[in-house]
């Protein structure tokens, strides 16, 4: 049991409490489209609604949970949020979404690991970008060639596996 001191009073923390109501939001969401899912448990009983419902209820639990924690005071303090290495990492994100059609899934990956490093405090850029590169064009073999799945090609993956 934690015992509240007079000279450190903890309030609530409004963050995890908004946190913890999105996570009851999601859950709540998760177990309404699993009750509209047809509920056929085949020869091992499990059904297309069962995973759903059991990750919906996870997270009403762990917002209950976050909630509790979040009144309570429980929570240490954040520390401040670097904006510049967010800004990259979600710059990575938005120049894969855009590269991903017209240069393909290994340049794309490639742009995206090298600004998450970058935003991860790598400064070498032209270090991150190959290395980042090299991993997505063996990662898009992996899909392409052994588990049959179609990535977005662009020129590395045509001149590599052809297509």
């Amino acid at each position: 049991m934690r015992h509240r001191f007079p000279d450190s009073p903890r309030r609530p923390d409004r963050a995890a409490v908004v946190i913890g109501l999105l996570l009851a939001g999601l859950g709540g969401l998760l177990l309404w489209e699993a009750h509209r899912l047809p509920q056929q448990g085949g020869y091992g009983g499990v059904g297309p609604a069962d995973v759903p419902r059991m990750i919906g209820w996870g997270l009403m639990v762990l917002a209950v949970w976050t909630v509790v924690e979040a009144l309570r005071g429980g929570f240490e303090p954040r520390p401040r949020q670097q904006v510049p290495a967010v800004l990259w990492i979600v710059g990575g994100l938005a120049a894969q979404l855009l590269l991903l059609p017209v240069a393909g899934f290994s340049i794309a990956s490639g742009v995206l690991f090298a600004c998450t490093a970058r935003g991860f405090g790598e400064r070498r850029l032209w270090i991150a970008l190959p290395a980042g590169l090299i991993f997505a064009l063996l990662v898009y073999g992996l899909f392409d060639g052994i588990l049959s799945l179609n990535l977005p090609s662009g020129p590395p993956e045509r001149l590599i596996y052809g297509g």
